[in-house]
């Protein structure tokens, strides 16, 4: 029998984020963990309505999406721990400008460029829609086929009931590969 435990919201885990943007034209990063896919060239970024950051991505229109692995843990997490309207952290990171203008994190193993399209907001929170303008992987977590491969990459994934950071697991198995054994 299951129990009813509320309307608990149970996507857990996310991939952890930074995002970059520009707020009054200095670079500034903050991570997020509430993201997702809305279509194969669409993302949403959750962002609670008090970043400072929100104002960079309203005002540019373009935010860099960098996937964090564990060598950037630590400043990735440090970047959700303060604001960027009190504390300048623009120096958390090297980092180049993308073909689209936004702020990418050097040592993040894959980078997504995005220009906003959109702002669904609720009443607590931007969410930001996304269209992806380029992606940029470090070869060394891409297949043989120039696809990332996440084994290899190993992003740190967020989960928000225990507050935790988790590394990513093994390979249970190829997509379809189970379902089709049920054909008739």
């Amino acid at each position: 029998m299951k129990k009813n435990i509320g309307n608990v919201l149970a996507l857990y885990p996310t991939p952890a984020v930074v995002v970059g943007t520009e707020v009054n034209g200095k670079v500034n990063w903050l991570l997020v963990a509430h993201v997702g896919i809305i279509g194969h060239d669409r993302i949403m970024l959750s962002m609670h309505k008090a970043h400072y950051t929100n104002q960079g991505v309203k005002a540019t229109g373009r935010v860099s999406v960098n996937i964090v692995n564990e060598a950037m843990l630590e400043r990735a997490d440090y970047t959700g721990c303060v604001s960027g309207a009190k504390t300048d952290k623009s120096g958390v990171f090297d980092y180049h400008t993308g073909e689209g203008g936004t702020p990418i994190i050097d040592e993040s193993p894959l980078t997504m460029e995005c220009e906003v399209v959109d702002n669904y907001e609720t009443d607590t929170f931007d969410n930001f829609i996304c269209k992806i303008t380029a992606t940029y992987a470090d070869e060394s977590v891409l297949n043989d086929k120039g696809k990332p491969d996440y084994g290899k990459l190993k992003p740190v994934l967020f989960d928000m009931p225990g507050y935790t950071y988790l590394r990513t697991g093994d390979v249970i198995c190829k997509c379809t590969s189970l379902g089709k054994k049920l054909k008739p």
